[in-house]
C-alpha cells in the first residue's frame, strides 16, 4: 500500500497543516481531493498566514495568563477595610434613646462600678464612656480633665483595649474609689489591666500610672451640645487622639468597618483580680 487516499476518501484538514509548510514558501490552495470546488487560483504566503495564526494564538494564551495574574493578586492583596476619616457619631444610651449629658449625670458616676462601653470609629475598637464627676454628696471624683465634656467637664472616653498586649474589657476595667486599697501615683481610681498590670489615669487622658505599657489610652474626643448655648444636651464622638493608634491596628481607621451614625452603649461587669493582688506591683 503507498498511502494515497482512494478518491471516495474525503478530505479532512489537519488542525496543524497551516504550520506545515517551511516559512517563506508560497503554497497554491485548491479544493481538496473529490472536491467539485474550483482552484482559487490564488498564491498564498504562508509565512504571514502562519505569523497571524501564531499571533493570534499568543494573544488569547495572554489573555488568560492576564486573567489569571490579576486575580492571583487580587487574593494576595485583599482590599483594606476602614474608615477615610473619623466619623461624627451620636451616642445613645443602653435603651436606644438619645445619650445627654443629664442621663449619664443621673445614671453614673466615679462610683459605678459596671462598665459602659461603645465602639468607635471601629466596630472592633470598644471604649470607656466614664463620668468622673463626684457622687451627690462629694466624695472623691474628678472635674475639668483634659477631653472631659459635660457640666462639669467629666465626661470622658478611652479606649478599652489595653495598650500593652491588647487585652480588651473586661480584663481592661474602670475601677472606682474603694475597689482596692491600691494607689497609683495618688488615684485610688483608674483603669487597670488584669493580664500584665498596665493602670492608666482616667483624669489625666489615661497616662500611665504603671506598666508594662508605656502608652496612654486613645482618648475619644467627645462634642456636647451644650443647652446654655442652644444645644439639645446630647453627646458625639467626633474624633480620637493619643500618640499611638488603638493596640491592634496600625492605624486606628483601618482594620475593622466603621460604625454607622449612632452606637448605643452596652453594660458589662467589670473583672477584679481577687484579694485585689495586682500582677507586677
Amino acid at each position: 500500500m503507498n498511502g494515497d487516499c482512494p478518491a471516495s476518501c474525503p478530505y479532512v484538514s489537519s488542525r496543524v497543516d497551516l504550520l506545515d509548510f517551511p516559512l517563506g514558501q508560497i503554497h497554491r490552495i485548491s479544493g481538496g481531493v473529490g472536491s467539485s470546488e474550483p482552484s482559487s487560483g490564488g498564491d498564498v504566503d504562508e509565512t504571514k498566514r502562519n505569523i497571524l495564526k501564531l499571533l493570534a494564538v499568543a494573544g488569547v494564551v495572554g489573555a488568560a495568563g492576564g486573567g489569571l495574574v490579576g486575580g492571583t493578586l487580587q487574593f494576595a492583596q485583599p482590599p483594606v477595610i476602614g474608615a477615610k476619616s473619623y466619623p461624627k457619631v451620636q451616642l445613645l444610651d443602653v435603651d436606644g434613646s438619645p445619650l445627654t449629658a443629664k442621663k449619664v449625670a443621673a445614671e453614673y458616676n466615679v462610683t459605678t462600678a459596671e462598665l459602659y462601653l461603645f465602639n468607635y470609629p471601629l466596630t472592633n475598637e470598644p471604649n470607656f464612656l466614664l463620668n468622673l464627676a463626684p457622687a451627690t454628696g462629694g466624695g472623691p471624683g474628678a472635674t475639668r480633665v483634659n477631653g472631659g465634656v459635660g457640666p462639669d467637664g467629666a465626661i470622658v472616653a478611652y479606649s478599652a483595649i489595653c495598650q500593652h498586649l491588647g487585652c480588651p474589657a473586661p480584663a481592661l476595667s474602670y475601677y472606682p474609689p474603694g475597689t482596692c486599697p491600691q494607689t497609683f501615683g495618688g488615684k485610688n481610681f483608674y483603669i487597670h489591666c488584669t493580664c500584665h498590670g498596665s493602670t492608666y489615669d482616667v483624669a489625666n487622658s489615661a497616662a500611665n500610672l504603671t506598666g508594662p505599657a508605656v502608652y496612654p489610652l486613645p482618648q475619644v474626643t467627645l462634642q456636647w451640645n451644650d443647652p446654655a448655648k442652644g444645644g439639645d444636651d446630647t453627646l458625639w464622638a467626633i474624633g480620637e487622639k493619643g500618640p499611638q493608634p488603638v493596640n491592634g491596628h496600625f492605624d486606628t481607621l483601618v482594620g475593622g468597618y466603621q460604625v454607622g451614625n449612632t452606637v448605643a452603649l452596652q453594660k458589662q461587669s467589670p473583672i477584679t483580680p481577687p484579694a485585689c493582688v495586682f500582677p507586677g506591683v
